[in-house]
């Protein structure tokens, strides 16, 4: 959906963003890690990256490639995730290639929209990805984004309710709709180095623990 404001963020925007946040959130988990600070800003990251897979499925000309890409970074990133997080669980690539297939899946066959999603949820805590089912909730609320007071009471509510079983660290996403509304649909120059971005960053932080360990 298009902002009212010109000015808006493009996509372009988004992604630097998405990366600079994850970033920092990465950094507080490897080198601060009673620094609470570095993950409430973290905490923006993922549903950005979420609003761009929403975006990407919408308009890529290519779901296969898409998918395929996705598929491949997630196996790079694997091994250095698990070492640098010290976790067995699947890195978030792997949960946007799930929410992929989901969005796609909506689109094709809406008379089964809620087995789908349903399954989907199922499926990331079956497998262990790293956000689980709220992952793949905070998928399907982006997938029907709407600057409605409807739509902002399903997601605070969906993140009131998840913190209450899980916990309060989510809850700084509730702001990031905010981010949503000043997107202006425009993409903004090409950023080919944007899912690339994941394991690399995550390869540069491992080197630099290891050197300050050694």
């Amino acid at each position: 959906m298009r902002s009212l404001m010109p000015w808006g963020l493009t996509s372009y925007h988004i992604k630097l963003l998405a990366a600079l946040t994850m970033l920092v959130d990465h950094i507080g988990v490897v080198f601060f890690p009673n620094a609470i600070g570095f993950r409430i800003i973290g905490r923006i990251s993922f549903p950005l990256f979420i609003w761009l897979l929403v975006q990407g499925e919408a308009h890529t000309r290519d779901i296969g490639r898409y998918g395929l890409r996705l598929a491949i970074l997630g196996v790079v990133s694997q091994p250095i995730y698990q070492l640098i997080f010290d976790t067995r669980r699947l890195n978030i690539l792997f949960e946007l290639l799930l929410g992929l297939a989901c969005l796609r899946l909506d689109r094709r066959f809406p008379r089964f929209r809620i087995p789908i999603w349903l399954g989907g949820a199922g499926l990331s805590e079956l497998l262990g990805m790293g956000y689980g089912s709220y992952g793949i909730g905070l998928i399907f609320l982006t997938r029907y984004f709407q600057p409605k007071l409807l739509w902002v009471v399903a997601w605070v509510g969906f993140h009131l309710v998840w913190s209450a079983i899980s916990g309060p660290f989510q809850l700084p996403a509730i702001a990031v709709p905010l981010l949503f509304w000043l997107a202006n649909g425009e993409r903004g120059p090409k950023a080919r180095w944007f899912y690339a971005f994941y394991p690399g960053h995550l390869a540069l932080l491992w080197l630099i623990r290891h050197s300050m360990l050694t």
